[in-house]
């Protein structure tokens, strides 16, 4: 049980550190901005839902969790 702990907590740290460099470095991956988010604007009306970008993150952690179970 340690071991797996120490892993979701490198894991955990590569990607506080992933986010923190692209605060950094003013968003270089273009989150939110991808092709396939979709943004509606009307007067006085603006929708946006980022559907590229959820479907980017959720393949993403998919394969963190499935490599921190593997033993």
């Amino acid at each position: 049980m340690a071991q797996t702990t120490g892993k979701l907590l490198i894991i955990a740290g590569i990607i506080i550190a992933a986010a923190g460099l692209n605060l950094l470095f003013g968003n270089p991956l273009h989150l939110g901005k991808l092709p396939g988010d979709i943004i509606i604007k009307k007067d006085g009306f603006s929708f946006y839902f980022p559907a590229a970008t959820c479907l980017l993150i959720s393949i993403i952690a998919s394969l963190i969790f499935f490599l921190a179970g593997k033993k």
